[in-house]
């Protein structure tokens, strides 16, 4: 038995659209492991709690020194560069996938945080920022009370007026 199978002419068409974008970024751009590493390609994790932001930026094989991390208004900035290994007469690579040359990341935070206590460490390939949230950006804890309890309000003498 034959099965129906609806035909959704702009499914087609979408797929049809993601082949031409990657022809023409594979024709115009070049291959993207070729040359450097595009800002897309820097991979962050960026997690939140209450008081800070946590970046991790992953950068194998490239040494702290060679990293300029800058922060300015909300604008946290990553750069770098991974230097390519020298050609070494009489070996012939099958393969050449490791990535070089220069990069760049920029994040925009949603809230400020506190410039002079940011905190990077570089370790196992990873470079990791703790940037704590600025006082006024920390969420305050505001305490609900039931109507049930009873209130006392204070007055002065003076305030009170007798109807008699």
């Amino acid at each position: 038995m034959n099965s129906l199978i609806r035909r959704d002419p702009f499914r087609e068409l979408m797929t049809l659209r993601s082949a031409m974008d990657r022809l023409f970024d594979s024709t115009f751009l070049g291959a993207p492991w070729e040359g450097s590493l595009f800002v897309e390609e820097l991979p962050l994790d960026v997690a939140e709690t209450a008081d800070a932001y946590i970046v991790k930026a992953s950068i194998p094989g490239i040494n702290p020194d060679d990293v300029d991390v800058t922060f300015t208004g909300r604008t946290l900035t990553i750069k770098g560069e991974i230097k390519a290994e020298e050609e070494k007469e009489g070996v012939h690579y099958h393969l050449r996938e490791r990535r070089y040359g220069s990069f760049t990341r920029s994040l925009t935070l949603p809230t400020p945080v506190q410039a002079d206590a940011i905190e990077a460490r570089y370790e196992h390939g990873v470079l990791t920022l703790k940037l704590p949230k600025t006082e006024e950006a920390r969420p305050k804890r505001i305490t609900v009370r039931s109507g049930e309890e009873p209130q006392m309000i204070e007055g002065k003498a003076k305030d009170v007026v007798s109807k008699n």
